[in-house]
């Protein structure tokens, strides 16, 4: 257990990461931040008032300014716009921009030590905006990516082999958005290589679905988009930095050479410690896979080009 962890933004994604970082208590306090007045504050009080029920000790707090955040050792940030139908995540980049370089610029006034976990979309190039706003080391500043990519990957594997999701060890890789990579070559259940118990076809279909998992789920939501999956892959990447797990999980870090590409976030295996990130690992790829990791990376140097921060 850390002192206390920030969460940016009380909509669907931060209030329900708030309720899970109190409920795993990774911190004595939990400060729920949100511009909109009255809605961190009565979203943080109904969950402190279930703390009795659900058994932890960790309080949470509302607030409308970044004074009760002081002295963070995590802070996630899921404040911007959530995506609309027909919307793609380069569509969110100049409003959200905006808002992730404001509370970025409160984070390193008020949690100069911070480690930062962003959730925010397009979620490569706000890490971006994160990273040069604090000024704060790479290993501070990470993307909540790839371990919800990779989640919804598992997810639909499980369901197409009617097996349990706790056997089946995979990891995507890549930018958030329709060129991310899952790692097909190092798909196993219980060990066994997946194209041993999967045709190549149903592979693909999967590979697809899980490319465009997040805009499934807002063509069904029609108002909203998706936040139980992605709340859940920030607080893994919390979790881990609280507890110092080592754990390795695919996430948005910057690069400085590391597959051969420098100057940008991108998702990557990445070993995470009570330091925050604590190593990229760099791991042999398939000539296919790496092309298109390598195309991963221009898309999201594209619209990095188009930012002014």
């Amino acid at each position: 257990m850390v002192n206390k962890i920030t969460v940016v933004g009380a909509g669907n994604v931060g209030a329900t990461a708030a309720q899970r970082v109190a409920e795993k208590e990774l911190a004595r306090q939990v400060v729920l931040v949100d511009i909109v007045e009255g809605v961190p504050q009565g979203k943080g009080l109904d969950q402190w008032q279930s703390a009795p029920i659900e058994l932890y000790d960790s309080r949470v707090i509302g607030t409308n300014g970044y004074d009760e955040s002081e002295n963070s050792d995590i802070v996630i940030i899921t404040a911007g716009i959530a995506r609309k139908p027909g919307m793609s995540r380069d569509d969110l980049m100049n409003t959200n921009a905006g808002i992730v370089k404001a509370v970025s610029e409160q984070v390193a006034r008020t949690s100069p030590n911070a480690i930062v976990i962003v959730v925010s979309n397009p979620l490569d190039v706000m890490c971006y905006v994160a990273k040069q706003v604090t000024g704060f080391p790479r290993e501070r500043v990470l993307g909540m990516a790839g371990v919800l990519d990779t989640a919804r990957y598992r997810a639909f594997l499980a369901e197409a082999m009617d097996v349990s999701v706790r056997d089946i060890q995979a990891m995507v890789l890549g930018g958030h958005g329709d060129t991310m990579v899952p790692l097909i070559s190092y798909t196993t259940v219980s060990g066994i290589p997946v194209t041993q118990l999967l045709e190549r076809s149903a592979l693909d279909k999967i590979v697809d679905r899980t490319r465009n998992g997040g805009a499934e789920i807002v063509s069904y939501l029609k108002t909203g988009s998706a936040y139980y999956a992605p709340s859940a892959g920030a607080v893994q990447m919390a979790e881990a930095i609280v507890f110092d797990h080592k754990r390795i999980l695919p996430c948005a870090a910057w690069l400085e050479g590391e597959y051969g590409m420098s100057g940008l976030f991108l998702g990557v295996p990445c070993k995470l410690g009570r330091n925050g990130l604590e190593k990229i690992l760099e791991v042999e790829l398939t000539p296919a896979e790496r092309v298109a990791l390598g195309k991963s990376a221009e898309a999201v140097r594209e619209p990095m080009g188009k930012l002014s921060i």
